[in-house]
Order: structure tokens, then C-alpha cells, then sequence
């Protein structure tokens, strides 16, 4: 535990002294509730769309999370971290909390400026969609560093990419995927991240014990343990 904490806080304090990057990170997501929110609000609503994008938020800053053991792949940071006594499991887990906390600022800006265009969500059901987010992204950055650690250097960037975006378009980011042809609605449920938005959107509303939030939160725990599961198989493996 220890040893996570001292490669979380090194990592986040990293972080911080990149404060640009932390918007930037959520630079996409703000555009499109920018510039497509007003559009969208003529046919749907603010609780709708915000979820969506954070969703979107979360799969592009926790999804591209690998880029940063890519650049120390090739510095020889990763290989000098490799002859210090920090546990492998540590290694994962200081990086991982390092990109949830930074996923839980960008979201709350995002919710922020979503308020200020006209979203009216329950705090309660932000709140609980946050706890999901933080699950989430530390899963999809568990997923991205195994990915980073097993894939050549130069194939990570087009193939991640290539990955991210037909998963944000899935998981109804933008419409619900019940607006969808019947074969795109049947494709989508293949997707984890269509269950927790539909989730979130059901908290941002409101509405809590449903069958929608029970299954997105099924999903979600799911979805970690399985991600854990891979990301430190793979990081005792290739840090061994």
C-alpha cells in the first residue's frame, strides 16, 4: 500500500505540474458539448447528452492512459522503475489511481460547464455516476497499460485510437443507441460502456434503483475486476 501511495503521489504530482494537459485531456468532450449541446437540445436534453460525454471523456483520458509507459518504454524509465523493491501490483496501482483522480477533474469540469449551459441533474445521481467513472477509468487505464506493455511502440497510437472511437460511438455517446437500426442496436450491447451510461443516464435523472443502474453497476464491477485482472497479469509478466 505504501509503495502505491509513493508512485501515486509521484505520479500525480507530475500531473499537476501539466495543468494544461489536464484540460486539454478534456478538450474534445467540451467541444462537443459546446458546440453540439445546443443542437442536441432541440431534440433531447442536457441529462442526456453530458453523460454521454463522459463516457466519451473517460474512454479517450483513461483509454489513452498507455502512451505514458509507451514514452517510458523508450526513455528507460520503465526499466530502471523495474530494479526498485516497489511491488508489480504497486507499479499498476499508482498509475491507474494517478489517471482516475485526474478523470474525476476533468468530469467535474465538464459537469460544470454542462450546469452552466442548462443541465439540472440530480447531485446524488452525479455523484454515484462519479464513483462509476472512477471504476471505470481505472479499469480502462489498467486495460491501456497492459496494451502499451505488450504491443509495439508504434502500432499503440493507431490501433488504440482505432479501438476508442467505434466503442464511444457504441455506447450511444451521442443518441441512445434505442434511436439506432435494429443491427446497431444489437452490436452495442456487446459493449460494456452502453450499460454504464445508460446508468448514468438514469442517476443524472434521478432515478436509482432501476434495472438499467443495477445493471450498468453489475457491468461496471464486472468490467474492473476482469480489467485488474489482465492489467497485473500482464504487468508481473512483462516487469518480472
Amino acid at each position: 500500500m505504501r509503495d502505491t501511495w509513493v508512485l501515486f503521489h509521484h505520479n500525480f504530482r507530475i500531473t499537476l505540474r501539466q495543468k494544461v494537459g489536464i484540460v486539454f485531456g478534456a478538450v474534445q468532450p467540451l467541444l462537443f458539448l459546446v458546440l453540439f449541446g445546443p443542437i442536441f437540445a432541440r431534440i433531447g436534453t442536457w441529462e442526456t447528452l453530458v453523460p454521454g460525454l463522459i463516457i466519451q471523456l473517460g474512454l479517450i483520458s483513461t483509454g489513452l492512459a498507455g502512451f505514458g509507459v509507451v514514452f517510458e518504454k523508450r526513455s528507460g524509465v520503465l526499466e530502471r522503475m523495474r530494479v526498485t523493491p516497489a511491488g508489480r501490483l504497486s507499479l499498476l496501482l499508482g498509475r491507474v489511481l494517478n489517471n482516475a483522480v485526474t478523470l474525476i477533474i476533468q468530469t467535474v469540469l465538464l459537469v460544470a460547464v454542462g450546469v452552466a449551459f442548462g443541465l439540472r441533474a440530480a447531485p446524488a445521481g452525479v455523484l454515484v455516476s462519479l464513483v462509476l467513472m472512477v471504476v471505470l477509468g481505472v479499469s480502462l487505464a489498467s486495460l491501456s497499460y497492459a496494451a502499451a506493455l505488450t504491443m509495439n511502440d508504434q502500432l499503440f497510437a493507431p490501433v488504440m485510437t482505432t479501438v476508442v472511437v467505434p466503442l464511444v460511438l457504441l455506447s450511444g455517446s451521442f443518441l441512445p443507441m434505442s434511436m439506432a437500426p435494429g443491427w446497431l442496436n444489437a452490436i452495442s450491447h456487446v459493449s460494456p460502456f452502453r450499460y454504464v451510461l445508460e446508468a448514468m443516464r438514469d442517476l443524472f435523472a434521478g432515478r436509482y434503483l432501476t434495472g438499467t443502474v443495477i445493471a450498468g453497476v453489475a457491468v461496471t464491477v464486472a468490467f474492473a475486476l476482469v480489467s485488474l485482472w489482465i492489467g497485473t497479469r500482464v504487468f508481473n509478466r512483462e516487469n518480472a
